[in-house]
């Protein structure tokens, strides 16, 4: 395989992954502002600003911060990287640069993804913007089961891995949400508004059935932690992204002969987090911990790059 189809392929997981990540912290941020008992406010677009890397270009825009321009801002402006249109564009030009080595089926939920954006200019009230961003994680699904409906060979591998890679760094700044998200003026740790925030960050990774199968003393902060980072039973949890990283590079190795320093990177993570306490991440400084671990995953993504030669 030729390293740029590599690199195509790599990229469409990771932007696919990308827009599905954003339209679920879109979803949750107005769960938290417009439809909590007491909404959190200006704190939580800030605080979805603040994930996304992308509060700098937001402030250059000049427009206050509400729900109804932020929410614009992560999903029809192209004019920067953190929104869904500009990730479903990427997603599709590299789509089209391998477009004979994908399904049809594959093609046609990038494809529509992309439509659902087309000419459009206004996300809408709350609901007609809960309605976009669930039609963006539909068609994302439904491209991850395309993905693995067709043969398992170097072209899913490359897909899956740019994926994984993508879901750690999501999944690490999902959590950081609460980092950023400070509690109103009078709420207490532990409160009903606290609680919301916890709840939220479960629902917007699809994991509050699985929370309520592995803990049965009720909602701690503490076991949220615990599940998205040490539980590789939950797909979006960082010991589970780690594994499938490290699984998908073995892979490729046996298959191009290409091993070394992605590879000996991936292992060592993967070691790591089996041996990781929540507890121990949470004495040390959760926001501290959840930092070094993505800029470990930026590093492993470097090393992906250059053991396969994407230029």
């Amino acid at each position: 395989m030729l390293s740029r189809t590599a690199s195509s392929l790599y990229w469409l997981g990771r932007y696919i992954e990308r827009a599905d990540f954003i339209a679920r912290l879109v979803e949750a941020t107005v769960r938290l502002d417009v439809l909590s008992p007491r909404p959190a406010g200006e704190a939580a677009w800030a605080s979805a600003l603040a994930v996304t890397e992308t509060d700098t270009a937001f402030a250059a825009t000049g427009e206050t911060m509400t729900q109804q321009h932020v929410v614009r801002f992560l999903t029809l402006d192209g004019s920067h990287p953190g929104s869904i249109v500009r990730c479903l564009d990427m997603a599709r030009n590299n789509a089209r640069a391998v477009r004979t080595a994908l399904t049809r089926e594959a093609w046609t939920a990038i494809n529509r993804a992309w439509l659902i954006f087309h000419s459009r200019s206004s996300p809408g009230g709350v609901t007609a913007t809960l309605g976009l961003v669930d039609a963006v994680k539909t068609e994302a699904r439904g491209f991850e089961g395309a993905i693995h409906r067709m043969l398992r060979n170097q072209t899913t591998w490359f897909i899956r891995l740019g994926q994984a890679v993508e879901r750690a760094d999501n999944t690490a700044r999902l959590l950081d949400v609460k980092y950023h998200l400070l509690l109103p003026k009078g709420e207490q740790v532990g409160g009903v508004v606290d609680r919301d925030q916890w709840t939220t960050i479960l629902q917007t990774v699809s994991a509050v059935t699985a929370y309520r199968w592995l803990y049965s003393e009720g909602l701690r902060p503490s076991n949220v932690i615990d599940l998205l980072i040490s539980r590789a039973e939950l797909p979006r949890s960082l010991a589970a992204s780690a594994e499938e990283t490290l699984e998908i590079l073995n892979l490729l190795a046996k298959r191009t002969g290409l091993h070394g320093e992605a590879d000996r990177m991936a292992r060592m993570r993967q070691q790591r987090l089996a041996k990781t306490r929540s507890g121990e991440v949470i004495a040390n400084g959760l926001h501290q911990y959840l930092q070094a671990f993505n800029a470990e995953n930026d590093l492993l993504h470097e090393a992906i790059g250059r053991q396969f030669k994407f230029g």
